[in-house]
């Protein structure tokens, strides 16, 4: 009997029912030295619409042009 109420009891003692705490991670700032990257970057992605814009009329054009 006192084999198995040992390690049942190491076993039970050994168990939490609370999860272990979560470290707190603070957001950080974006790094200075990219920031020109990331601005670059969405300077693009806010010309990309034009552009696309821009290729569909000349496309338009193309294509009224050509039918007879």
């Amino acid at each position: 009997m006192k084999r198995l109420l040992i390690p049942l009891a190491l076993t039970l003692a050994a168990c939490d029912a609370s999860p272990p705490p979560q470290p707190q991670t603070e957001k950080r700032q974006p790094n200075p030295v990219f920031e020109t990257q990331i601005q670059a970057v969405d300077k693009a992605h806010a010309v990309e619409g034009q552009v696309m814009e821009a290729a569909e009329a000349q496309r338009k054009q193309i294509d009224e042009t050509s039918q007879p």
